[in-house]
C-alpha cells in the first residue's frame, strides 16, 4: 500500500501581513535601551556617509546641493519608519543622476517636482496592488546591464568637475555632453584634475588600509581644508550656487495643470520603476546579510510616500540604496529606528552647519561620485554575461547602449522585450522530439507507430503519445509536426497529459483542431492524467463529450479493452 503524505498549503498572508511596517515588528519584539544605542550609533555613522554623497548626487543630477539632504532627511526617515525592510536606508542614490538630470532639463525644476510626486503616486498603487513581487522577473542580464549604462552616465556627468572645465553649454543628454567636454578640453585646470585625482586616491587608500573609516567624507573634508588653507583656484560649492542657508523649506508642491502632467507622465513611469528595483535590489541585498525577509509590497508604499513628501520639500526622487543600507548593517543597526535617526542626524547638520558645505570644492565631489559610479558597474557579471549566449549578450549590451545613448525606460523595457523572447524561444527549443526534454516522448511513443514501451500490451489500432513540458503557444508548431504525423488514424488513440503542468489557449485550440480531425476519421479519443488547472485552460471542444478522460494511460487502456470487449 502506498501511503501519500500531503503537504498542507500556506495559507495566503493577511494585509496586516503584507504592509505592517518592519517598525512595528521590531517594537513588538522588544524593543529597549540597547537597540536604541546601537541605532543610534549606526544612524551616525550612516549620516556621515551619506551626507557627502547626498551633496554629490544632488549636484551631479544638476540640482542645488541642499536638496540632496531634504531627500535624504524625508524621504528616508519616512522610508524607515514605514517600509518592509528592517534596515533599508533611503535617500537619493547615483543611479537617479541621468535620469534626474534629463527631467529637470526637459521641464524645469517644477516638471521634476511634479515627476517625483507622481512617481511616489505611481510605487504607492503598485505596492498596495502587490505588484512588487514580479519586480524579480526582470531578467539579470537587464538589471546588469541598466546598471553599468547608469554608471557610465554617472561618470560622463562629472567628467566637467573632474577636471575644472569650461563650458559654453551643459546638455544632460549623454552623448551632447561628450561632444560639450571634447570642445572645451583646452580649458582643463590642471590643479582641479590634481585635487580630483587626490580624492580618489584617498577614498581607495582609506577603504583599503581603514575600511571602517568613513573614506567619503574623509576625501571631502582633506579636499575642503586644502582649498580653504591653500587658497586654490577651484570651483566650490559656494562659489557655483551662493551661499547656503539653513534649514528646511515650507512643504509645498508645484500647480498642476493637464499639459505639465503629459508632458512628464513618461519620467514619472521612470523614476517609479527605478525607485522600483533599486529599493528592492537593495532590500534582497540587505536580507542575504541579515537572514531577515522583507515585505516588498511594504517597502514600495513607503517609497512611494517618502517621493511625495520629499518633492512637497523641493526634493529628488528617494529610493533604498545598497552601499548606505549595507553599511547601516554593518554597523549594527537593529532595525529601522537606525535609519530614522540617520535623517535626525542630517537635519541638525542642515539646521545648524549648512553654510559649511560652501567651502566644498566640487571636484572631491565628483571623485566621489565616479568611485561610487565604478564600485556599482558589477564589472565582473558583466564581461562574464559577455562570454555566456548570444542571445544574453544581445540584451545584456541592448540594455547598456540603449540607456545610455536614449533613456533608461527604453533601456529596461527593450531589454525585458528580448529577455521574454528569450525565455519562450528557449522553452520551445526545449521540448525536443527526440532528446530530453521531450515534448513527444519515445519511452511512451516512438514518432512512427505511437507504441513505444507500450509495444505488446497495445489493442491493436491503438496509439498512445506523451506530452510532457509546459504546452503553450512557442511550442504548438512542434507538438502539431508530432501530431501531424497520425496519417492513418487508429480505432483510439490515447494523449497522456500526466507530465504537462501548463496550457495556454493556442496551444488548446491546436489541440482541439487535432481532435476534430481524429473524430471524422472515427477515432476515439482519451486524455490521460490530466491535471484539474490545465483541464479548466481547455476550450469547450476539448471538455465536452468529444474527448473521454482517465486517471492514467492504464486506467484508459482497461477501457478501451473492456469496450473493445464488449
Amino acid at each position: 500500500m502506498t501511503t501519500t503524505v500531503r503537504t498542507p498549503r500556506r495559507a495566503e498572508p493577511s494585509l496586516a501581513e503584507l504592509f505592517t511596517p518592519k517598525l512595528v515588528t521590531v517594537l513588538r519584539e522588544g524593543y529597549g535601551a540597547s537597540g536604541l544605542r546601537a541605532d543610534a550609533l549606526a544612524g551616525l555613522t550612516v549620516a556621515i556617509v551619506a551626507l557627502p554623497l547626498s551633496l554629490a548626487i544632488a549636484i551631479g543630477a544638476g540640482l542645488s546641493p541642499e536638496r540632496g539632504l531634504y531627500t535624504a532627511i524625508v524621504g528616508g526617515f519616512l522610508i524607515s519608519a514605514l517600509g518592509g525592510s528592517r534596515f533599508q536606508i533611503g535617500g537619493p542614490a547615483a543611479a537617479f543622476i541621468g535620469l534626474v538630470a534629463l527631467t529637470a532639463q526637459r521641464h524645469g525644476l517644477d516638471g521634476l517636482v511634479l515627476a517625483t510626486a507622481m512617481a511616489g503616486f505611481f510605487l504607492l498603487a503598485i505596492g498596495l496592488l502587490r505588484l512588487g513581487t514580479y519586480v524579480k522577473y526582470i531578467p539579470y542580464p537587464v538589471t546588469v546591464g541598466f546598471t553599468a549604462g547608469i554608471a557610465v552616465i554617472i561618470i560622463v556627468t562629472q567628467l566637467r568637475d573632474l577636471f575644472g572645465l569650461t563650458l559654453a553649454e551643459d546638455p544632460a543628454e549623454t552623448v551632447p555632453k561628450l561632444v560639450a567636454v571634447w570642445n572645451a578640453i583646452g580649458t582643463i585646470s590642471p590643479v582641479t584634475v590634481a585635487l580630483s585625482a587626490a580624492s580618489v586616491a584617498t577614498i581607495l587608500i582609506v577603504r583599503h588600509f581603514r575600511p571602517e573609516w568613513p573614506s567619503l567624507l574623509i576625501a571631502v573634508l582633506l579636499a575642503a581644508i586644502l582649498t580653504f588653507a591653500l587658497q586654490l583656484d577651484v570651483e566650490t560649492i559656494g562659489s557655483r550656487f551662493g551661499e547656503i542657508t539653513s534649514g528646511l523649506p515650507l512643504p509645498g508642491l508645484p500647480a498642476l495643470s493637464w499639459e505639465k502632467t503629459r508632458a512628464v507622465f513618461p519620467d514619472a513611469v521612470a523614476i517609479a520603476l527605478l525607485g522600483a528595483i533599486e529599493s528592492l535590489l537593495s532590500a534582497v541585498v540587505a536580507d542575504g546579510m541579515t537572514g531577515r525577509r522583507h515585505r516588498s509590497n511594504s517597502e514600495l508604499v513607503a517609497q512611494g510616500i517618502g517621493n511625495v513628501a520629499a518633492a512637497a520639500f523641493g526634493g529628488m526622487p528617494v529610493t533604498g540604496t545598497i552601499a548606505r543600507t549595507a553599511t547601516n548593517i554593518r554597523a549594527g543597526a537593529r532595525g529601522p529606528v537606525a535609519g530614522m535617526f540617520h535623517a535626525l542626524y542630517l537635519l541638525i547638520f542642515v539646521l545648524v552647519a549648512m553654510p559649511l558645505v560652501s567651502y566644498i570644492p566640487l571636484s572631491a565631489l565628483a571623485a566621489v561620485l565616479v568611485v561610487v559610479a565604478w564600485s556599482m558597474a558589477d564589472k565582473t557579471e558583466f564581461a562574464l554575461l559577455l562570454r555566456t549566449s548570444r542571445a544574453d549578450t544581445l540584451i545584456l549590451i541592448a540594455t547598456f547602449l540603449l540607456t545610455i545613448f536614449y533613456d533608461l525606460l527604453t533601456g529596461i523595457g527593450v531589454g525585458v522585450v528580448l529577455g521574454s523572447f528569450l525565455f519562450l524561444h528557449r522553452m520551445a527549443e526545449a521540448v525536443e522530439v527526440d532528446g530530453e526534454p521531450k515534448l513527444v516522448s519515445d519511452d511512451v511513443a516512438d514518432s512512427s507507430n505511437g507504441r513505444g514501451r507500450y509495444e505488446g500490451v497495445l489493442p491493436d489500432d491503438v496509439m498512445v503519445y506523451r506530452i510532457s513540458g509546459a504546452f503553450f503557444f512557442g511550442a504548438t508548431a512542434r507538438v502539431n509536426v508530432i501530431l501531424d504525423r497520425v496519417v492513418n488514424p487508429p480505432r483510439a488513440f490515447v494523449l497522456d497529459f500526466a507530465e504537462v503542468p501548463f496550457i495556454d489557449i493556442t496551444a488548446a485550440a491546436a489541440l482541439e483542431r487535432f481532435v476534430k480531425r481524429l473524430h471524422k476519421a472515427g477515432t476515439a479519443v482519451y486524455f490521460a492524467g490530466v491535471r484539474p488547472h490545465v483541464r479548466r485552460a481547455f476550450s469547450p471542444g476539448l471538455r465536452g463529450r468529444s474527448v473521454r478522460y482517465a486517471v492514467n494511460v492504464e486506467r484508459a487502456l482497461q477501457t478501451i479493452r473492456k469496450i473493445s470487449a464488449d
